[in-house]
């Protein structure tokens, strides 16, 4: 993976192009509705910033490749967005940020990463799986999780292709 840190107040707009060009893929399968869904709004960009959970990969010139944004989910660090420019795409720094999110929460002494993403995409639940996420049972969902699959829905995204998956801190 590249070179990665914390996010500056000056890249959001950076972000929110990273988050719009990595919905392209979307558009090819059939996906337009996720295609052309917005990127995060700059105020949930700059609050995860101001917290220290908006992390860039970044090229040899320091500029924005990638990004993760993680949130605290029934007590677990939630991946709430993971995108890379498809220009980086298959070069490992999805992954990177994964493990880096994952060493953070192993720090904050948190149990698990969750997020929610679609099962049949294959750069989503198979590769989320390929990264040691695993997908959880109706039963296993907790309330946070339920909450977002619910806003989810709510957005017009298929409900029965939407899934939660966790994977352990080591």
């Amino acid at each position: 993976m590249e070179r990665s840190r914390t996010a500056r107040v000056d890249e959001l707009a950076d972000v929110q192009r990273i988050e719009v060009a990595s919905g392209a893929p979307f558009r090819e399968i059939g996906m337009h509705l996720v295609a052309d869904m917005p990127p995060l709004p700059r105020d949930a960009l700059a609050a995860g910033q101001r917290a220290g959970r908006l992390r860039v990969a970044v090229d040899p010139a320091d500029r924005p490749i990638g990004f993760v944004l993680v949130d605290l989910v029934d007590g677990a660090a939630h991946v709430q967005q993971l995108s890379v420019d498809p220009a980086y795409a298959r070069r490992g720094i999805g992954r990177g940020l994964l493990d880096e999110v994952a060493r953070w929460a192993a720090g904050e002494r948190l149990p698990a990463l969750t997020l929610t993403t679609f099962r049949s995409v294959p750069w989503n639940g198979p590769y989320y799986a390929r990264c040691g996420f695993r997908e959880l049972a109706e039963a296993e969902l907790t309330p946070g999780l339920t909450g977002l699959l619910a806003a989810e829905a709510a957005l017009g995204l298929d409900p029965a292709d939407r899934v939660a998956m966790r994977r352990p801190v080591d």
